[in-house]
């Protein structure tokens, strides 16, 4: 009897972190190993308008390597983790199609989830009701919360504003709890991948050091001079990229509100907290079967981890 056999799942390699953590630089090595297209998972990588802000490779950091979805979005659009789901998607098709290993490479957790796991289909928000729960106080919102939905508040940090917010907002206008809709999860790629996953997470005070000599490098390389454009847009500054790390500080030090040494503290503070937040993510909510490094990633480790990766993608 004739069994129809299903076609073998083809690989794609994640490298997830913080920032400042070593994710391009491994993602460039393991690209010149094999065929292969690296693919941004960075929030913020994605606006045009910040190219020097957000840390995006060079042309002389990417050595040759295809690189996509770094600055395809104009500043004055949100992208969402849905949309950028939906352009990887694509781009994975067509790395596949093409013979080559797609790598995702980023440090943005929600949109891999979203990747991965699927959307939640959670029905449009009543603006008024959305409306109503963003003006309230983080503390009054989770205590709101804690009556409304106790399982989400048990979950959330008191001090959470947009999660506690997302929560308490979901409820009210769906009537049900957030977690319901999150369990009803459609559209993720994770059953029909073969991933390879490595999460770079080295030594604190190594990142640490490194975030602090990064954004000063980034003043130096015309980070100002790319802030002062994207202000002069006149842009929302509700929108992510007016959001970003490192320009409200710029933005302040550009209208006279902080001198030049209080803006590169200011700027330091913001990304080893970002950092940090990024750190305990990955520690904690990384999948079974994703490989942790903790290791301080200097060359040798990256080439270890780069033919690891590259073992995995041609046994796949």
């Amino acid at each position: 009897m004739n069994k129809t056999r299903l076609p073998r799942p083809k690989p794609v390699a994640l490298i997830a972190g913080p920032t400042a953590s070593g994710k391009s630089a491994l993602a460039v090595r393991l690209g010149r190993m094999l065929p292969s297209v690296v693919i941004n998972a960075d929030s913020m990588q994605v606006y045009a308008d910040l190219r020097v802000v957000s840390a995006r490779p060079t042309t002389d950091e990417m050595d040759g390597v295809p690189h996509r979805l770094f600055g395809h979005v104009d500043g004055a659009e949100a992208c969402s983790a849905a949309r950028w789901a939906a352009d990887a998607r694509m781009e994975i098709a067509a790395a596949h199609a093409a013979g080559q290993l797609p790598i995702l490479a980023g440090g943005t957790g929600l949109y891999l989830r979203t990747l991965l796991d699927g959307i939640a289909p959670v029905p449009e928000i009543d603006p008024d009701i959305r409306a109503t729960v963003r003006a309230l106080p983080v503390a009054m919102a989770h205590a709101a919360l804690a009556i409304e939905d106790p399982e989400a508040a048990a979950r959330l940090a008191p001090a959470d504003t947009s999660r506690v917010a997302r929560a308490l907002e979901t409820v009210r206008s769906t009537g049900r709890p957030l977690a319901h809709w999150q369990a009803a999860r459609t559209g993720g790629i994770g059953n029909e991948i073969a991933l390879r996953a490595v999460v770079l997470l080295p030594p604190r005070d190594w990142l640490f050091e490194r975030i602090d000599r990064r954004f000063g490098t980034m003043i130096d390389m015309g980070a100002i001079e790319e802030v002062e454009t994207l202000v002069a847009r006149g842009l929302d500054t509700a929108l992510p990229v007016m959001r970003a790390i490192g320009v409200p500080e710029i933005a302040a030090y550009l209208d006279g509100t902080l001198d030049r040494g209080a803006m590169l503290d200011r700027g330091r503070i913001a990304t080893r907290q970002y950092g940090k937040r990024q750190y305990t993510w990955f520690s904690r909510q990384s999948s079974p079967g994703w490989e942790i490094c903790n290791a301080q990633p200097d060359d040798e480790i990256l080439d270890k981890i780069a033919i690891k990766l590259r073992h995995y993608a041609l046994t796949d």
